[in-house]
């Protein structure tokens, strides 16, 4: 068995055009969730602290972040309609991130650059998964913490069409989330345990993961 068991790495390519937009619009409703994350990560961290965010989509969470606090924030995306979307989004809610799109698993920082590197809803989707971990790890700073909240494999698909349920979309988007999550998200997804496996050997040794809502939260500290 490999590090992630009978589940290969996604190898498909990032989001962009029209499926990037739509994602944005939908992902839109979530913004009193990443609310809700942004004030619990400022309050951890002083003021100046460096964030950054992997693979921020259209940015909201980096947003909400730079309202939270007197924060350095950068966005790493590989998806240049992605990147492009969120510097509409944050120059709108005048707000300074400095978005740019770029590999996780090739990062362009120095090493021990971060106070927090966080990564929500989109770990699964990574070619080189224990790669992008190693690449967290290397631009944190010591005793900088990565935090990893992504989709978990074993979650029951009566909850995932609970939380579709009640999430405010249209029909639409209703029946297309429901279909690309039994179709790609759960395939791509890793449990609890694999992830745990991949910390690991992207060299973390202080790993705190906790299940929530449809997936799990990770803690990694350097």
């Amino acid at each position: 068995m490999t590090a992630t068991g009978s589940v290969k790495a996604y190898k498909g390519m990032g989001m962009e055009g029209w499926i990037a937009k739509w994602y944005a619009s939908t992902t839109l409703k979530r913004v009193p969730e990443f609310q809700r994350v942004a004030v619990r990560v400022a309050a951890e961290l002083p003021s100046q602290s460096r964030i950054l965010e992997v693979a921020p989509g259209p940015g909201y969470l980096a947003i909400e972040l730079a309202k939270a606090g007197n924060f350095e924030i950068t966005g790493l995306d590989i998806s240049e309609t992605f990147v492009g979307i969120a510097r509409e989004n944050a120059a709108r809610e005048r707000v300074r991130i400095d978005f740019r799109r770029g590999n996780a698993a090739a990062m362009p920082f120095e090493n021990d650059t971060f106070d927090r590197v966080i990564c929500t809803a989109a770990f699964k989707n990574f070619f080189q998964p224990v790669k992008a971990l190693e690449e967290m790890r290397r631009v944190l700073r010591p005793s900088g913490k990565a935090i990893v909240m992504d989709l978990r494999k074993d979650t029951p698909l009566s909850a995932i069409d609970t939380y579709i349920n009640c999430s405010g979309v249209n029909l639409f988007s209703r029946i297309f989330m429901k279909w690309t999550f039994r179709g790609m998200l759960l395939k791509r997804a890793y449990t609890i345990e694999q992830f745990g496996v991949m910390a690991r050997q992207a060299g973390f040794t202080r790993i705190r993961i906790e299940e929530i809502e449809l997936g799990f939260e990770a803690t990694l500290e350097k």
